[in-house]
């Protein structure tokens, strides 16, 4: 359980100032100069001591991702750091409190994150949808700018940093790191393939990285408390603080701050108010948002929420936005709900996706009727592992592990659906008859 001096949002929930006295008073801004002053490799190799992954969903090392960037300058060819604001993944609602309520946190991430990367300018890329989100982030990157703690000569330091914000149409692929930066460039935001990687080849064609919100946001808090302080929060490789989104049905759906590797029980009753009509009532959990596999409530009893915990029962912690559903959800439903997502969002480059998807759609609304024989369901199965791993990027992965966990944990919901379709066009084929 995580103490409440170890959080990093004090103010996730909009209790306090989101401004910049109330963001100095609960210590952002504290010391970022002296920060700074220990140079560009330390920061890097602070972040890989704390053992920071990636809060986006992939999980990837931070640090390790920050030294791909060139150690050198070219000239006419500047750096960037791109944050990732896009948060369209179904569920997942934790990027948007942090901009709305701690913004400076991610300004002063940036700015630290950018330096360590030697880039001179970051590019906020935010969903156009969050309208409130995106004032209350200007408004902060405006008040940062007057006080001179970004710009020509930010906190002191001689190393000009700009802080972009950009406005994205609402695409989910945009979610995608390189379909994030063809969409930044104005262009269709279709991934490219990789590689080249964005490290080498990104925005407008120089060295970049792109990061998360969260990720970058709890850069400055990590080097001042210290890489030993965060790396002892959670379990061995899977240390730190983790932001989860709760909801669905539960008593009290929220977003929470709490260590990871918490067990997804205690997380569920102790901040999310339990399931509805209690824990013997919990039928399924998506762990990780929309595109990982959901898991029975055998496997929630016991499973801890870390990257490799889910890992190891075929799921992922993916953005923690945890999807509760009691038995009176229609987890079948659910599924095909969610693959008619991932049809509409396919971007149509790779062929697997743009056929795939759909052809899993129309399957999944049969398999809602029961109008599927229980050989489509192995047909079903095998389609969706051609789709994993032969696109581009992880949309194909995203539309077929829900299918894969639902098949996987619910096979006799789906044979009884069938069976029971066909009872009933029995029974109804016999009074036909005798009625004749």
């Amino acid at each position: 359980m995580l103490r409440d001096s170890d959080r990093i949002f004090t103010n996730l929930y909009g209790a306090h100032d989101c401004g910049l006295a109330g963001a100095r008073a609960r210590g952002d801004w504290d010391g970022t100069a002296a920060l700074m002053a220990k140079g560009h490799d330390w920061i890097i190799d602070q972040i890989k001591e704390s053992g920071l992954r990636g809060r986006g969903g992939a999980g990837f090392p931070t640090g390790l991702k920050w030294s791909f960037m060139p150690k050198e300058e070219a000239p006419g060819r500047p750096y960037y750091l791109v944050v990732n604001a896009d948060e369209s993944e179904p569920g997942t609602c934790k990027d948007r409190d942090m901009m709305r309520h701690d913004p400076h946190k991610l300004i002063e991430g940036c700015l630290i994150a950018g330096f360590a990367m030697r880039a001179h300018a970051a590019y906020i890329y935010i969903r156009g949808e969050f309208y409130d989100e995106a004032v209350a982030l200007q408004a902060a990157i405006d008040e940062a700018y007057d006080a001179g703690l970004i710009g020509k000569n930010p906190c002191g330091t001689d190393w000009p940093f700009d802080v972009y914000l950009h406005r994205g149409a609402g695409a989910y692929i945009c979610g995608e790191e390189t379909g994030l930066l063809e969409s930044l460039e104005g262009k269709p935001g279709k991934p490219r393939l990789k590689p080249p990687f964005p490290a080498a080849v990104g925005l407008y064609g120089c060295p970049s990285t792109v990061n998360n919100v969260e990720t970058i946001a709890v850069v400055p808090t990590i080097l001042r408390r210290g890489a030993e302080w965060f790396a002892g929060i959670g379990r061995p490789k899977n240390t730190g603080t983790k932001v989860f989104c709760i909801s669905g049905h539960v008593n009290q759906p929220c977003n929470v701050e709490e260590e990871m590797g918490i067990p997804m029980r205690e997380l569920i009753e102790k901040h999310a108010g339990g399931v509805r009509g209690g824990w013997d009532n919990l039928q399924a959990v998506i762990p990780g948002g929309a595109s990982v596999p959901l898991l029975p409530k055998s496997i929630c009893d016991e499973v801890l929420m870390d990257f490799d915990s889910l890992m190891g029962v075929k799921s992922g912690l993916g953005t923690a936005a945890v999807i509760v559903m009691d038995k009176s959800a229609d987890v079948v439903e659910a599924i095909a709900r969610l693959s008619h997502f991932y049809m509409h969002e396919s971007c149509g480059q790779c062929t697997p996706c743009r056929e795939g998807t759909g052809w899993v759609y129309r399957v999944m609304l049969r398999l809602i009727r029961g109008e599927a024989s229980v050989g489509e369901i192995d047909l079903l199965w095998d389609v969706v592992g051609q789709i994993e791993g032969h696109t581009i990027c992880a949309l194909g992965d995203a539309a077929a592990w829900p299918v894969q966990g639902l098949i996987r944990h619910f096979r006799p919901e789906l044979e009884r659906r069938i069976l029971a379709a066909k009872v009933s066009g029995g029974d109804a084929a016999a009074t036909a008859a005798a009625a004749a």
